[in-house]
């Protein structure tokens, strides 16, 4: 009897485990299976991955590439030589490449906003019809409704994205910037041609950006601003035309600096921009001190006082106005 039943037990146990095997198998199946929408067009050389989800009246052109799991809401259009990495989802109408000379590429996880227009020919005059130009954007970014990103001017060039930035709604991204990673952009940021963005910046909405400025990481950007000149690392910005207001002390504490990385930096701002009343020396024989004091370091002062230095560069705009207050 005992035997009996341990045979009973063991003959469950493998139909068990072939039922989960074979549900398993059906469900990578499935998930391995690409759905396209009837009313959707999809050229014939068009490479899809596997798990893709194409809406209605979506179209995918001739040269693209879609990855694995990507899903195209309906009405939203893949274009030109263009290649959507893993795991993205573009949203009801949003335009990503376009049939000109270059390519798009889009790493993975990013979600394109609706109506959203990305890798589009840039607005620039100088701009030759045939070059090839690029766009390159990377992983884990949200690109909201309505926003613009354009590809590179010149075939030399490449218009870049990084990694895991919150770019919000209506916001443009000329041709050949450059941005980095860990960044957001509030509604209505205009980045205007060659304009450089390192890491962990914040804009406030509606903030306008001249061609070829450079922002710091760790800087902000208040709203309304009108940015005609660089912005160092670490630093505060309103008004327009955009003013030095201090250090981002919130967007420090934000990112993880230490009390006394803080302090250190504010010591330092106010012995470049706020001299004492009795002070003398000009800005750069402030700065240059500061560099002496600091030589051979490696603090975050280095990097501040690296940033305003290369500002005042060959080709650079030099840094944004800031009042003379005393101590």
């Amino acid at each position: 009897m005992a035997a009996a039943a341990t045979r009973a037990v063991r003959r469950l146990l493998i139909a068990s485990r072939s039922l989960h095997a074979i549900s398993s198998e059906g469900a990578a199946r499935e998930a391995a299976t690409s759905f396209v929408h009837p009313a959707a067009v999809v050229h014939p050389d068009a490479v899809v991955g596997q798990g893709v989800s194409i809406g209605p009246f979506c179209t995918v052109g001739a040269s693209a590439r879609i990855g694995d799991a990507c899903q195209l809401h309906a009405g939203s259009h893949v274009m030109g030589d263009t290649e959507l990495g893993e795991r993205c989802v573009v949203l009801t109408g949003a335009i990503l490449g376009s049939d000109i000379p270059g390519q798009t590429i889009i790493g993975e996880n990013n979600v394109i906003g609706h109506h959203a227009v990305v890798g589009v020919k840039c607005q620039d005059l100088k701009y030759k019809s045939g070059d090839e130009c690029f766009l390159q954007i990377g992983n884990n970014n949200e690109i909201r409704e309505y926003c613009s990103i354009h590809r590179s001017s010149k075939s030399c060039d490449c218009t870049v994205i990084g990694d895991n930035n919150l770019i919000m709604g209506s916001c443009h991204i000329a041709h050949d910037c450059r941005i980095g990673n860990n960044n957001i952009f509030a509604n209505n940021t205009l980045f205007a041609g060659h304009v450089v963005v390192e890491d962990c910046t914040h804009t406030a909405g509606a903030v306008v950006v001249h061609q070829f400025c450079h922002i710091g990481s760790f800087s902000f950007l208040g709203g309304g601003s009108v940015i005609a000149q660089d912005v160092p690392r670490y630093m505060m910005v309103a008004g327009d035309r955009a003013e030095l207001r201090g250090l981002n002390l919130e967007g420090l504490k934000r990112n993880g600096f230490s009390d006394q990385e803080v302090r250190m930096l504010r010591k330092a701002y106010q012995q470049v921009f706020m001299p004492s009343i009795n002070s003398q020396s000009s800005f750069d024989e402030r700065l240059a001190e500061l560099e002496r004091e600091i030589e051979l370091s490696e603090t975050h002062v280095s990097y501040m006082v690296e940033s305003i230095r290369m500002s005042f560069g060959q080709g650079r705009r030099g840094i944004c106005k800031f009042r003379s207050w005393n101590r």
